[in-house]
């Protein structure tokens, strides 16, 4: 699989701005089927960097109602923290 199969986006928040800070911690987006294996390799492609560790996290949808007052839901999406090797950065601006 390529790269832009697997990572959909960066999140930045303000937790996972400290977390890129100060533990060198980034926080990802990324297609339901990818595995922790497949998100390092593409984050290792991608960014030029050696990865530690892939913690992932699967969200559900949250449910909201409409403007006529009809359930509906929010996306699910899956969310991907990586831990980089020490002196490892990735420049996200």
């Amino acid at each position: 699989m390529n790269a832009d199969q697997i990572l959909k986006t960066v999140h930045l928040t303000e937790k996972s701005n400290k977390q890129s800070a100060e533990l060198g911690q980034y926080t990802f987006e990324v297609f339901k089927g990818a595995t922790k294996h497949s998100i390092a390799t593409a984050v290792e492609q991608t960014f030029s960097v050696t990865v530690r560790r892939v913690n992932t996290q699967n969200y559900r949808g949250k449910n909201k109602r409409g403007r006529n007052g009809l359930p509906s839901t929010t996306s699910d999406y899956k969310k991907a923290i990586v831990t980089l090797k020490a002196g490892d950065k990735i420049e996200l601006v």
